[in-house]
This record gives C-alpha cells, sequence and structure tokens, in this order.
C-alpha cells in the first residue's frame, strides 16, 4: 500500500481520536514535562495496543493495512464506541480504485407507496449521502418547501447549514446540525469516491466555518431513531419522534417519519399543521 494522503481518512480517524484521549482517561499518570503533542502520542497507542510504534506510524500514514485483530486492539486502547468501530472497519476495508459517479438514484416504489400513505405524518425519503428523494405535503410544511429547491441541492445536510428555515427550526440547531455531520462521516465511509458526496463536503467546508470545524472533529453517528425539538411558525413548538424504515430492495434509501404521543400539544399541533397545510396553495 502507498502512502496517499488524499485516501488515508483511516489515519486521519485514529490520529483525531487519539488526540482526543488523555493519558488520565486510561489510567495513565499525567507528566509534568510539556507535551508537544495534544492527546496521546503514537508510541503510547502503540505500547497499549501491544505493537510496535513503527508498525502503528506506518498504519496512520497509510503505508500498510492492519489485520482485524490490530484494529480491534486499536479499538480498544482508543476506546472506540460501537458506531466508530464500524466506521473504522469500513475505512480500513474501502475501495481505493479512485473516484466514481453514481448512478442517481430512484425512489423505491414500496417506500413511494408508504410515503403517499402518511397522511397525517410527516415523512421523508433520504438516499445517498442523505439526499432527500421524495417527502409529503406534510413534510414540506414542517421543515421547507423542497419543491422551490434545485434536486441536485436537495439533501438534508446542506439544508440544515444552508436553508434559513431549517437553521430557525431546531430548538437545538447546533445539536442538529453536528449529528447531521457525523452521519455524513459514516456515509463518506460507505463511499469515499463518491464525487457528488466530495463535492457536497468541500462546498460546506469552504462556506462554513462551524462544518469544517466538526467534520474535522470525525464524530460518528447512524442513529435512526431519535428526538427532536422544534420551534415551528404555526404549529408551535414541537416535540417529534423520529424513525427510520430502511428499503429492503436499496439499503442506501430510509422513509424517516417524524410523531408526536396522541393526546400530548405536539400531537395537537401536528393537527393544526396538516389542516393550515391543506388549506395553503
Amino acid at each position: 500500500m502507498t502512502n496517499d494522503p488524499s485516501r488515508n481518512d483511516l489515519g486521519a480517524f485514529l490520529k483525531a481520536r487519539r488526540c482526543a484521549l488523555s493519558l488520565r482517561a486510561i489510567g495513565l499518570p499525567e507528566s509534568d514535562s510539556r507535551r508537544r503533542v495534544k492527546g496521546l502520542r503514537r508510541e503510547e497507542v502503540a505500547l497499549l495496543a501491544a505493537i510496535s510504534t513503527d508498525y502503528y506510524a506506518r498504519i496512520e500514514q497509510g503505508r500498510i493495512q492492519a489485520s482485524t485483530s490490530v484494529l480491534n486492539r486499536i479499538a480498544r486502547v482508543l476506546y472506540l464506541d460501537n458506531d466508530q468501530r464500524e466506521y473504522m472497519y469500513k475505512l480500513a476495508e474501502k475501495d481505493t480504485t479512485g473516484p466514481r459517479r453514481c448512478v442517481p438514484q430512484k425512489v423505491q416504489p414500496q417506500l413511494r407507496r408508504l410515503l403517499e400513505g402518511l397522511v397525517n405524518t410527516p415523512a421523508i425519503i433520504l438516499g445517498r449521502r442523505m439526499d432527500i428523494l421524495a417527502w409529503n405535503p406534510l413534510a414540506a410544511a414542517l421543515m421547507t418547501d423542497f419543491a422551490k429547491i434545485p434536486e441536485k441541492k436537495r439533501n438534508y445536510v446542506r439544508l440544515v447549514f444552508t436553508d434559513p428555515p431549517m437553521r430557525t427550526l431546531y430548538a437545538d440547531w447546533q445539536h442538529v446540525a453536528r449529528t447531521s455531520v457525523a452521519q455524513l462521516r459514516m456515509e463518506a465511509a460507505r463511499d469515499s469516491t463518491d464525487l457528488r458526496l466530495c463535492g457536497l463536503v468541500g462546498e460546506l467546508s469552504i462556506h462554513d466555518e462551524d462544518f469544517r470545524r466538526w467534520w474535522g472533529d470525525y464524530q460518528i453517528s447512524v442513529s435512526t431513531i431519535g428526538t427532536k425539538v422544534l420551534r415551528h411558525p404555526v404549529a408551535g413548538d414541537l416535540t417529534l419522534h423520529w424513525d427510520t424504515v430502511t428499503c429492503p430492495a436499496d439499503p442506501d434509501q430510509q422513509l424517516v417519519t417524524l410523531t408526536a404521543e396522541p393526546g400530548t400539544p405536539s400531537h395537537d399541533g401536528l393537527r393544526i399543521l396538516a389542516s393550515w397545510a391543506a388549506r395553503t396553495p
């Protein structure tokens, strides 16, 4: 394996994770001497993983491909959680044949039928790189008018950072934005040669300082359920639970729904929004 910095995402991830740790966090005594690096040194990771410093250095530099057993030991040393482990393994196994263009996705018929049947539930269909492939009227009323956005720019992460209504919609926009970046990180691990994904990351990195900083943090997320608090100009404050259904025919497509507990103000708010959307041309 050649040392190609442009493809050494695994090395960058390992470096980011060891820099985020401290000696005290892993049970080692703090040194009184001034450390030149933030977090753990390469030699400290190598020592705890029972490999040579040179071997670990070559892994970070992209000069060798580590075995699964070595990656497991490194994961334990760096205290990687399950999502971070999965991300690391995908980077270690990634295709290095070079960039390729992806064939545009078409919404799977079964997901389309489910979407169209959800009259009182906001729902969208996400594809690769978190592109928004389809939505129902209530989702547009809740989030933003997707139809007015050019198809090539209809991406959830891009909208979170660039669409004014989306920025003001979430009560904790920063948490939502950071989570979306962490999810996009996993998308990049699945296919780091996707030209559109590379272009999206480059665009947002140039135009948004928060995105650039959070992308460099190498935080990972593969959540499929969760809760979001929204402040909607028509429906008021809403606490909505989001769930995902993955399409068996195309695992790169997911139906995302947002629901509220029956009998709550949020549930009433969705009903008000549905009535408002039905009257709005």
